[in-house]
């Protein structure tokens, strides 16, 4: 991956110096060469590493904390020299050993500083710690130190309000009360005192928490009754999501109020901020659980089948959704910036998408097919061509069982383009049909005719009355047509398919008692006579249309 980098940097820069080169060469030719830039000198370093705030306070830290005072009160702008200069920097180190936020990689890195405050642009705030007076806000000033470079320096505002909160600090010590084994020694600049709360002292109250679970169950019998609700579940021992919670609340209180310095205080932060974010992930996961469990019960049984495969899939995009957060979350507490990964993320997201571009078009279209309700697995429908019936919907495609028994898969994004028509839908089938009688009928027998047929459909149990219509429809070329249109109602195609059967049935017997029948396609033909006398009509020869 880092050669890869290094690949596309050197492509970049040979092109960017190529094309500076075409138009150079350009400007030579018509006179024009522009005048050749100085190269800029290197920015002098500070020695002592007061060129930015965040090192500032870490060269501070590191001074003091080495027993250096005399190199300390050189990232002071306090004006005093000496003996007092000496006290002040170790009173300013013990306020910040106890008293500094833990997050000081946060600190800004840049010799201009954050900037956060456009009217202050030389100063910048390292902290802000609580007194007995109110919150004090630790600054650093860009000052000239009579060097080359402007450093950064603890600002007199700052450094005039330290004796004062160096008397307040009343912490419990550790080393007056451990035994010189646990306080002494240190792992990585943690005492091991640290290292055992850690790994013993942690998991041990982690399981004690779980213990107080029985005793919440009377408290909350208690609350139902008082609230005036009955039944529900008694909790038996408390989840491990809240006893990281309560764990990590217990950090913080142990961290405030124990002299902790300040790299074991960092370290008792980052154990409290992978709880409480460990935590809060663990209950944003089952609240995704028990929502994927409360919509599948309240899912109707009709549609229960296609709806399971897409609840579990937004059960998963929720707890991804959920864990990238945490990450976000997590690089931002422990100091990164994750916009540099959001903008890789998005990058690989829409190559991702694009790649998946089908995939994505027919997932989203069972989404849409299940919430819009067009399918059912059951239903009789009519996809463009073919009639069958549901079987299965899926994240990618839906099963249809054809006529021919057959299974045929189409896929989502595809039945989200095209017509459907629903047949197990119908909430009434139609009957229509249209008799053609023989030219020979007569006027009375057709009114015969008309009159009883639509007193057959009026008395046909499962008829709608209103849908009722029997007329004389017209002339045809070889009939005389009566149109039978009706509505009925019935459980399926089979009942309709039964109701029609004998409808029909029926219609052929009111016809020949009325004396006359059904008629067939015929031709007559006119043939012209062998003598004078014109031509004479031949019997008309029946055929058959096919």
């Amino acid at each position: 991956m880092i050669l890869n980098h290094r690949r596309l940097v050197a492509s970049f820069v040979v092109a960017l110096l190529i094309s500076s080169s075409g138009v150079w060469a350009q400007q030579t030719e018509t006179g024009n060469q522009p005048p050749a830039t100085p190269p800029q000198p290197e920015r002098p370093r500070d020695p002592l590493g007061r060129d930015t705030p965040r090192g500032t306070v870490l060269g501070f830290m590191s001074a003091a904390g080495g027993d250096k005072f005399d190199v300390a009160p050189l990232y002071l702008n306090s004006g005093l020299s000496g003996q007092r200069a000496v006290e002040l920097a170790q009173q300013l180190y013990v306020v910040l050993n106890s008293r500094l936020p833990v997050r000081v990689n946060v600190l800004s890195d840049r010799p201009e500083g954050s900037l956060v405050n456009p009217l202050k642009p030389d100063q910048d705030i390292v902290g802000t710690i609580n007194t007995s007076s109110g919150p004090l806000e630790l600054v650093v000033e860009h000052v000239d130190a009579g060097g080359p470079v402007r450093v950064w320096l603890f600002s007199r505002e700052t450094l005039q309000a330290i004796p004062r909160v160096y008397q307040e600090i009343d912490l419990v010590t550790l080393d007056g009360v451990l035994p010189q084994a646990l306080t002494g020694p240190r792992i990585f600049g943690v005492r091991v005192f640290d290292w055992l709360m850690l790994f013993i002292g942690i998991p041990l109250l982690y399981r004690l928490l779980g213990l107080l679970g029985p005793l919440l169950g009377p408290l909350v019998r208690l609350l139902r009754r008082i609230a005036g609700r009955q039944g529900g579940i008694t909790p038996h021992s408390i989840h491990g999501s809240v006893r990281l919670l309560l764990t990590a609340g217990l950090i913080r209180v142990f961290a405030l109020n124990v002299d902790l310095p300040l790299n074991e205080r960092q370290f008792w932060a980052v154990i409290r901020g992978g709880m409480l974010i460990g935590g809060v992930v663990w209950l944003l996961l089952m609240f995704n659980r028990f929502v994927e469990s409360y919509v599948q019960r309240r899912v109707p049984l009709g549609h229960f089948g296609e709806s399971v495969a897409l609840i579990k899939l937004a059960r998963r995009v929720g707890d991804v959704l959920v864990v990238c957060l945490a990450g976000v979350v997590a690089l931002r507490f422990f100091g990164f910036d994750p916009t540099a990964a959001l903008a890789g993320l998005g990058i690989g997201g829409i190559a991702v998408a694009l790649a998946a571009q089908k995939t994505l078009e027919n997932v989203v279209g069972g989404f849409s097919l299940v919430f819009d309700k067009a399918l059912r697995v059951g239903d009789v429908l009519r996809l463009g061509g073919v009639v069958g019936t549901v079987d299965q919907i899926g994240l990618r495609s839906t099963r249809i069982r054809t006529l021919d028994r057959t299974m045929l898969s189409v896929p989502n994004g595809q039945i989200s383009t095209v017509n459907i028509e629903t047949l197990s839908d119908r909430d009434k089938f139609w009957f229509r049909h249209v008799i053609g009688l023989r030219y020979e009928t007569t006027p009375a027998q057709i009114r015969t005719i008309v009159s009883e047929l639509r007193e057959m459909l009026a008395s046909q149990p499962g008829a709608d009355l209103e849908s009722v219509r029997v007329r004389f429809l017209r002339l045809a070329a070889f009939s005389l047509d009566i149109e039978l249109h009706a509505y009925f109602f019935a459980n399926d195609w089979n009942q309709f398919l039964e109701i029609q059967e004998g409808l029909l049935l029926q219609s052929m017997e009111i016809v020949n008692n009325a004396g006359t029948s059904i008629a067939f396609p015929t031709q007559t033909l006119h043939l012209d006579a062998p003598a004078a006398g014109g031509s004479k009509t031949v019997d008309a020869i029946p055929t058959v249309a096919t």
